[in-house]
Order: structure tokens, then C-alpha cells, then sequence
């Protein structure tokens, strides 16, 4: 019989992060975030065709959360790990890594005009005896502190612990992250990561410019929806050779951005999504260019939840789900594996700004020149959106509208 571990993390964010130092950033940390940009791509492209409709998910959450798990991975279930996550650095470089770009998202003690807060908590079976230099890294590195529980005769008291945090450190928006029967008897081990980020645009839109207009689902499908407008400055770029517009939307302090990825056509999105890879976005948005934009863009809500177990392991992530895995620098045995991974994430954009939230749970068991006129980007059309951290790069979260109303 196995024993289990959960894993929770969870991210809320706004869309502000002003604020940071624009000082050179630690070159570990962004390291790290390319390496989470590249899982984060690579996970996505995953989801985009298991899912239909909107589609919204935290790729920093999930890697903050497997990166914690593989902190106590040990030989192939290591490797596989690591290889899946795009982790680029030795194995004991990669929680301090981690540490050093945590500090730069949440620096703490600082006013930085919106709300960012990242918190990582562990609850572990009373009596269970956990490595201490598991546990120094968890704490050090990731500022995860041990709470005892009673998985074996209470795990529904174990469950309500965990999900009132989350629900905390979330802004009241992810509820019930792990869900009823995931935990029980042979849970050992729950580590969880949230990150709750608030902010407003650097300009926002004017509620009276808000006007009902078609948004165009697909070719000959059209909702109404409240399409926001504003002439702001914005990072800006058409690619005409790969029928899209990129629009980078500021919020206060400028460390934070939106930025849309919206297909040249209606019907473009299958498209978009099927090139999406870290060089195309790279290179499509190293090509913006602050200007005055007239920017159309969509009140819209996405809330998406999946089971991400089976994604992983289709991503190369195998032997961690099974009997024959290694998470021996948790507790000095070879009896631990992941059963489930479930995420949960919302996002509500709007005139003022930006709230998101996002959650994670891993269950491990045993065993060019500007134009005269502004340019007019228009997401009137079903589009990709990323939220991404600027000083570092790191993708924070990322989505798709199909259609606003859901």
C-alpha cells in the first residue's frame, strides 16, 4: 500500500506589479523563469486540445509546486522531473534559484501601489518522520513551514485546514482546491504555494466608453459583449507574415503587463495556438513598440480547472506516477509517488484592472517607425493573453478567450 503526499499550490493575481526595482535581476531567478516560460508553453499546448472554450491556468503555480515536489525527487523520477519542468540547473541549485525569484516577485515591505502576496505552506501526518534537510529547503528556500495533521483518521478535517488557507491566500476566489476523496488514510505529506496579485491598469478605461458590440466567436457566430476602449499607450506590433497583432497593456509601476496575442482572423486561433512555441513568442514580442494605441478589449471572466496528472505524464513525466518512483530526500524511503495533480484558476478583467487566482494540488503516494495615426488593436475576435512579470520574464499566467459571456 502507498502512502500519499499532497501537493497544493495555488497563485491569485491581479494585473499590477509595479513597483519592483529595476535593478539587474539575480541571474538564477531569471533562469528559472525562462525555464518556467518554456514548461509553461509546453503545458499549454497540451491543454489547449484537451479543453474547449476558454481556457485560463497559473504555469508559475504548477512549476512552484512541482519544483517543491522535486526538491525530494532522487535519480530517474528526478531526471524526468526535471526534464519536463525545462529545468536548466543542477538539482540543488534549483530551490535557492527559486528563492531568489520569489524574493523579486514578493519582495515584501515595500509599497508598490498593488497587491502581490506569495505564500508556501506544508502540512504533513503527525508522527511521520520527514528529513530534516528536506524540510530546511522547503523552509529556506520556499518559506514553507510544517503544520501538523491527522491524515489517517481525519483527512476531512486535514482538507478544510487546507482549503480555508487557500481560500485566504486567494482573495476568497479559489475554493475548494483539493477536492472531496483526494485525501485519506495514506496521506502523508500536502505542500502548497499561493499567490494572490491585485493591480489596476497604468491607464484605465473610461466605464462610459464601455459600449455592447459583436464579439465574432468563430466565422458566422457573433455574441454581444461590453467591449471596453481607450487611447493608451501600449507596446504594440503587427506580424503581417504570421496573421497577428501583439498588444502589451501596462498596469501601475510597469513591472507587471497584458499582453494579447490576437489572430488577424475570426477563425485564427486553432492557428496562433498550434505555432505558439517560447521562440515564436519571443520574438513576437520583442518586436513592441510603446505608442498610443486605440485598444478594444472585452470585460470577460475565465474560470478553468483540470486534472493534470495525465498531462504530465504524456509530457515525459512518467515514472514520478508510479510505484517504481524515487522521492527518497523526503523521507529516506523509496515509498512515495504522485497520484494526482488537480489546478484551478480564475481571472476577472475589467475597466479598473485585473484580479487572478489559481491553485495547484499534487497528490503523491507510495510507491518599426511609429505611424502617423494610432494603430487600432481590436480583440473583437477570440485571442490568446498572458500575464507576465517584466523585470524577470516569467509568465505568470496565461490563457485564452473564445468567448467572453463563457
Amino acid at each position: 500500500m502507498l502512502d500519499r503526499i499532497a501537493l497544493a499550490a495555488l497563485c491569485v493575481a491581479g494585473l499590477t506589479m509595479p513597483g519592483i526595482s529595476a535593478a539587474q535581476p539575480d541571474p538564477s531567478a531569471t533562469t528559472v523563469a525562462r525555464d518556467g516560460n518554456a514548461f509553461a508553453v509546453d503545458l499549454y499546448g497540451r491543454l489547449r486540445s484537451e479543453q474547449q472554450g476558454n481556457l485560463f491556468l497559473s504555469p508559475q503555480s504548477i512549476s512552484t509546486a512541482l519544483v517543491m515536489t522535486y526538491a525530494g525527487a532522487r535519480g530517474d523520477t528526478a531526471t524526468q522531473m526535471a526534464r519536463t519542468l525545462h529545468l536548466s540547473l543542477p538539482q540543488a541549485q534549483v530551490p535557492p534559484a527559486y528563492a531568489a525569484l520569489l524574493k523579486i516577485l514578493n519582495p515584501g515591505g515595500t509599497e508598490r501601489g498593488y497587491r502581490l502576496s506569495i505564500a508556501n505552506r506544508l502540512w504533513g501526518q503527525r508522527g511521520e518522520p520527514f528529513l530534516d534537510d528536506f524540510l530546511a529547503v522547503t523552509r529556506r528556500d520556499f518559506g514553507a513551514e510544517l503544520g501538523l495533521v491527522d491524515f489517517k483518521t481525519n483527512a476531512g478535517g486535514a482538507r478544510d485546514e487546507i482549503n480555508a488557507w487557500v481560500l485566504q491566500q486567494t482573495g476568497n476566489k479559489i475554493r475548494d482546491l483539493i477536492p472531496s476523496g483526494v485525501l485519506g488514510p495514506t496521506t502523508r505529506l500536502v505542500l502548497a504555494n499561493a499567490i494572490y496579485f491585485r493591480g489596476d491598469w497604468a491607464k484605465q478605461f473610461a466605464k462610459d466608453a464601455t459600449k455592447d458590440q459583436p464579439f465574432h466567436v468563430a466565422p458566422g457566430r457573433d455574441v454581444t459583449v461590453p467591449l471596453m476602449f481607450a487611447k493608451t499607450r501600449a507596446g504594440f506590433a503587427a506580424h503581417a507574415d504570421d496573421k497577428l497583432t501583439v498588444a502589451e497593456l501596462p498596469y501601475k509601476g510597469d513591472d507587471v503587463s497584458m499582453i494579447v496575442l490576437l489572430p488577424d482572423a475570426a477563425g485564427g486561433l486553432a492557428d496562433l495556438e498550434s505555432r505558439l512555441s517560447l521562440e515564436n513568442l519571443t520574438r513576437w514580442t520583442s518586436a513592441l513598440r510603446r505608442q498610443d494605441v486605440l485598444v478594444y478589449l472585452p470585460r470577460f471572466s475565465v474560470e478553468s480547472s483540470f486534472g493534470l496528472a495525465p498531462t504530465l505524464s504524456s509530457m515525459g513525466m512518467v515514472l514520478p506516477f508510479t510505484d517504481g518512483a524515487d522521492f527518497s530526500g523526503m523521507n529516506g524511503q523509496r515509498d512515495l509517488s504522485i497520484s494526482a495533480v488537480v489546478h484551478k484558476a480564475r481571472v476577472d478583467v475589467d475597466e479598473q484592472g485585473t484580479e487572478a487566482a489559481a491553485a495547484t494540488g499534487v497528490v503523491v503516494g507510495l510507491s518599426a517607425a511609429l505611424p502617423h495615426e494610432p494603430p487600432t488593436f481590436r480583440a473583437d475576435r477570440p485571442f490568446l493573453f498572458l500575464l507576465r512579470h517584466n523585470p524577470t520574464g516569467a509568465i505568470l499566467f496565461m490563457g485564452r478567450v473564445v468567448d467572453p459571456k463563457g
